[in-house]
């Protein structure tokens, strides 16, 4: 370690960071991240084995409920059970401790760091413990039940570490602020306008490490431009970064690599990413992976948060092929494509052509970009909702809490079962579903713990995703597997995507000589009973694909597949159309049931 978390002491040797812990043995990284599927956990909102939540777990409340890491622990067992193969924790690094003297109670999130060296003592159940082995302890124990860790990272701002004339925030300048970098207490120092002015600062005070606290770091023009680009510019009371800058990004570089080595981590979630500099977002991928594999962890796994398009994601991820370049960039994105579509198709707001016509897109934008691991869409995180939305995708209201329950699990289904990689929110698995109504991320971040009975593993939906995750390991289509949608057809001779709202999600996952279909009935009252399009070569007339997971207790069985044409019109997913023949499932899907269909394990 450094003697001190006060400085990095930055040096040019990949090797300075690495020998931080003599003799450290690394965990080996998954082959395939496709293998796992990934819980993302608020630290602060999931556990505490000690306390009861500060105030009602389902309460709008904006400060530090009191999760700690001793309480992630004690539960990992459970997570285990429910199939969790990685855990994603919001950020864990120290944010500011004291805002004007008041305990800071804000940044409970951990987006507001105060050190990129420290872990934030909140988050420790007994203060009488070393928060820094109480995070080692509970990675080990993690790595010993094949959990993997995910920390979420920060590169675009810190905390609230100084103040403008103004105060905590300031409207956009053209020109950087003067400012006053603040004290252990919060408290702004008039005369603290620069590193110059600052000696030998407590641990609580101004910015760390040592190597980070430079005016010229960061932006210092207050918030965004009304008008201008939504990448310049503070986020409320956090600071912005100046990404632009090369020695920032050389220090920010040595500090994830040193916090890899101490903490021995398999990925690193990265928040705001379209917010960086491109050229360092491209350079910090490819120096964090390539600082792992020196350590021995060959598939280290970075994605980033892009909260927009395919364009903007295609910028950020991996590397163009047409470009003379030869660093390539973060391994891959969180799916907000997908996210922008796939829920309200699958709440019958929206026709499945929506998803479809989405990935469609994906085709052309993405030809191009290649990951470390290749094609880079196959890596994508995808989800149903997360911690920066304002409501859950499950919907449970006081008059008929259990009417969109099936709604739910044909979501999870369709989730493991897409390409990439699936993230489920904390708490998905015991129904939480957040106040709906105050339209804040505050009403999907609850106290887990809070909730009555919050860790039952009899809950059906924890016994659903606990199947869904089973299969998605027993086969292997589902993890691997190419990725065609499927026409349907209500007469067995006009097939088509589904163009309307309340339509039928059709599409197969195949591998080599298996193939998967997968079939969702968003429609809330009316059931499907129609033909499905499969491979020919992999079906014959006459087998049978047998229902391996249906979120109805009394699934009905499909029929012998069957050929069907010439002569049919089948409108294809690019547009054009052909005639037939092809060979088909005949399926009958009840309202809001999800069946995947294949050839059990051995068959």
């Amino acid at each position: 370690m450094p003697r001190s978390t006060r400085s990095l002491e930055v040096q040019g040797e990949l090797d300075r960071v690495r020998q931080l812990i003599p003799g450290k043995e690394v965990t080996p990284s998954p082959i395939d991240w496709r293998d796992h599927w990934i819980y993302l956990l608020m630290v602060d909102r999931f556990n505490n084995p000690v306390t009861l939540p500060k105030a009602p777990y389902n309460e709008d409340f904006d400060g530090f409920q009191g999760g700690t890491i001793q309480g992630i622990q004690q539960q990992l067992d459970y997570l285990k059970s429910l199939g969790v193969g990685a855990i994603w924790l919001t950020p864990v690094l120290k944010n500011c401790q004291l805002l004007n003297g008041a305990p800071s109670e804000g940044t409970y999130h951990g987006y507001g760091i105060q050190n990129f060296l420290e872990i934030d003592p909140r988050f420790n159940s007994n203060s009488g413990e070393d928060v820094d082995q109480v995070l080692q302890d509970f990675i080990q124990e993690a790595h010993s039940r094949g959990i993997y860790i995910i920390f979420d990272i920060v590169l675009n701002h810190t905390g609230d570490v100084f103040a403008y004339p103004s105060g905590s925030e300031a409207n956009y300048s053209d020109m950087p602020y003067p400012v006053s970098w603040r004290d252990e207490k919060g408290n702004a120092q008039s005369n603290w306008k620069s590193e110059e002015d600052i000696h030998n600062p407590d641990l609580d005070a101004v910015v760390f490490p040592d190597e980070l606290r430079r005016n010229a770091f960061f932006r210092r023009q207050g918030q965004a431009k009304p008008g201008g680009s939504e990448t310049i510019g503070d986020f409320g009371s956090l600071k912005q970064l100046l990404t632009s800058n090369y020695e920032l990004g050389n220090v920010l570089i040595r500090c994830f690599q040193y916090l890899i080595a101490k903490y021995d981590i398999d990925g690193f979630r990265i928040d705001t990413l379209k917010f960086l500099d491109p050229n360092f977002a491209l350079r910090f991928g490819n120096a964090i992976r390539e600082f792992a594999l020196s350590m021995g962890k060959k598939n280290f796994f970075t994605f980033g948060e892009v909260y927009d398009n395919e364009e903007k994601i295609a910028q950020f991820i991996g590397r163009n092929v047409s470009s003379s370049g030869d660093l390539v960039g973060v391994d891959a994105a969180l799916d907000y494509p997908l996210f922008f579509k796939l829920p309200n198709v699958l709440k019958g707001l929206s026709p499945p052509s929506d998803v479809v016509n989405m990935y469609q897109q994906r085709k052309d934008i993405e030809r191009n970009i290649i990951s470390s691991h290749g094609e880079a869409t196959r890596f994508f995180v995808t989800f149903l909702d997360n911690h920066d939305q304002r409501q859950r995708f499950y919907y449970s209201s006081e008059s008929n809490p259990h009417q969109f329950d099936e709604q739910a699990t044909m979501g999870f289904a369709c989730l493991f079962c897409l390409p990439g990689i699936p993230s489920l929110y904390y708490g998905t698995e015991q129904g939480l579903h957040g106040n709906q109504f105050n339209n804040s991320d505050r009403s999907i971040r609850e106290a887990l713990w809070g909730k009555p009975n919050p860790f039952d593993l009899t809950h059906p939906f924890y016994t659903t995703i606990q199947q869904i995750s089973k299969l998605r390991s027993e086969q292997p289509p589902l993890r691997y597997g190419r990725f065609y949608f499927r026409q349907i057809s209500g007469d067995g001779f006009n097939f088509g995507i589904s163009p309307y709202r309340s339509g039928v999600l059709a599409f197969s996952r195949i591998l080599n000589d298996r193939e998967v279909v997968v079939v969702a009935n968003t429609s809330r009252s009316f059931q499907f009973a129609g033909f499905v399009i499969i491979d020919s070569d992999i079906n014959s007339d006459g087998q049978t694909l047998k229902v391996l997971f249906s979120n109805k207790s009394d699934p009905i069985e499909p029929e012998v597949v069957q050929t069907r044409g010439p002569g049919l019109t089948i409108k294809e997913v690019d547009g054009g159309t052909s005639t037939g023949p092809v060979r088909v499932l005949p399926v009958i899907v009840k309202p809001m049931e999800i069946q995947i269909l294949g050839r059990p394990i051995g068959a």
